[in-house]
């Protein structure tokens, strides 16, 4: 577990004025046409950090709903002030595991794309167990995506993407969209992050993988 780091009053109090607007309850299976007022393609951002991008994402896609999941509550402060501020309307927040959400709450086949952008490396050997891309956690994702739609993973540590490149491989349900162990170019819906901004700085290359749920 990661410490979560200080929470402003500001998203303190958005915890609580603006959940009931924009968050979602891990508690069974969603109705996600219900929450959303409408019929419309999703994509679930797992790990939305602070929630910028997520939020530039769906100013840019307003026919897309947005789905962002993430456990640390200044992150979650701070994305629901941004979602109030810029008056967005869909996108919608889960504070929980992505494990259970997926399992319990997420119909299946019910996603357009899903983002896991930049998620904690690991970077030491005897921690490689603790990453979230595993076997087990891609045919859980196979289960959510819908035929065609992407799953779209962005890292800095070329170990962990390399890594990434051998569980996709072995992945049935999934194809390379560029090409068995090649990297694709960013997406122009993906925004460039501080966090990726920092890591250029410090001479990380950043590598983004795109598979289409055969």
């Amino acid at each position: 577990m990661r410490r979560e780091g200080r929470i402003t009053r500001a998203q303190e109090q958005a915890l609580t004025r603006l959940w009931p607007r924009f968050g979602l309850e891990a508690d069974g299976l969603i109705d996600l046409d219900a929450c959303f007022g409408r019929h419309a393609p999703r994509t679930l951002e797992i790990g939305f950090g602070n929630g910028e991008s997520l939020a530039v994402m769906a100013i840019h896609e307003p026919d897309m709903d947005f789905i962002g999941i993430e456990v640390h509550r200044p992150g979650v402060g701070h994305l629901l002030l941004e979602l109030e501020r810029r008056e967005l309307h869909n996108v919608r927040v889960i504070r929980a595991d992505a494990v259970d959400v997926l399992k319990r709450c997420l119909p299946d086949g019910a996603l357009e794309r899903v983002l896991l952008l930049f998620p904690d490396p690991w970077p030491k050997k005897r921690h490689h167990k603790r990453r979230l891309v595993q076997p087990g956690f891609i045919e859980l994702l196979a289960r959510k995506i819908s035929p065609r739609g992407i799953l779209h993973m962005a890292t800095d540590w070329e170990d962990y993407a390399q890594y990434m490149l051998e569980v996709m491989a072995a992945a049935p349900a999934f194809r390379n969209c560029a090409g068995a162990g090649n990297y694709s170019p960013r997406p122009d819906y993906r925004p460039v992050t501080r966090f990726e901004e920092r890591g250029r700085r410090l001479g990380h290359g950043v590598r983004d993988l795109l598979f289409e749920r055969i």
